[in-house]
């Protein structure tokens, strides 16, 4: 199981910055890249829903499930 991270398409599609985002929802810019990069194991709700808000999106348009190559659905 993969968890893709979508943050850096929904930030495209309002055209804000990383350091914009950052300051809007009141998470410090190297989590929040942290989040970007895929390279955390957890979000909070209250954080998904604040970077939701801010972006216009759904939780959905930012985390996608990604099955891995080579596993049979079962």
């Amino acid at each position: 199981m993969h968890i893709r991270i979508n943050l850096d398409v929904e930030m495209a599609k309002q055209k804000m910055s990383l350091t914009e985002l950052s300051g809007r929802i009141g998470i410090s810019l190297t989590n929040l890249s942290l989040l970007k990069t895929g390279k955390v194991k957890a979000i909070r709700f209250t954080t998904l829903a604040a970077i939701c808000q801010q972006l216009q999106c759904q939780p959905g348009d930012i985390l996608e499930y990604v099955e891995e190559d080579g596993l049979a659905n079962n």
